[in-house]
């Protein structure tokens, strides 16, 4: 089971930095982060030694609390970013919808006559 977790983190890892990178560079970085941690498991498979415990756990929980806090910090900033250009977009819609109850004077000329 553990080749199986292996494979699947260094997939993932893969389809972050191919596929979803040219959205956000965040995604590099989350990528190779996967890798990682697809090698760690595939490293823990195949050697006797348990790298999910001791040193090597700590290591390992040290790598991956960065990794959260720099994705959410990407998260974060990218939220707050959408947040205001939302915000901006609302109240240009509302500015225009102010401006589109107000009546303009017409001249009788550009009326239609039924």
């Amino acid at each position: 089971m553990e080749y199986v977790y292996a494979v699947m983190w260094l997939l993932v890892g893969l389809i972050l930095i191919f596929r979803m990178g040219k959205e956000n560079r965040v995604f590099y970085f989350t990528g190779a982060f996967f890798l990682v941690l697809g090698g760690w498991w595939m490293a823990n498979a195949l050697t006797p030694m348990d790298l999910f415990a001791g040193a090597w756990g700590l290591v390992l929980r040290v790598i991956t609390a960065a990794a959260l806090v720099v994705a959410c910090l990407v998260f974060w900033k990218t939220y707050r970013a959408d947040q205001a250009a939302f915000e901006k977009k609302k109240a240009q819609e509302k500015e225009e919808g102010q401006k589109g109850t107000e009546t303009p004077a017409q001249d009788e000329g550009d009326q239609e006559k039924w």
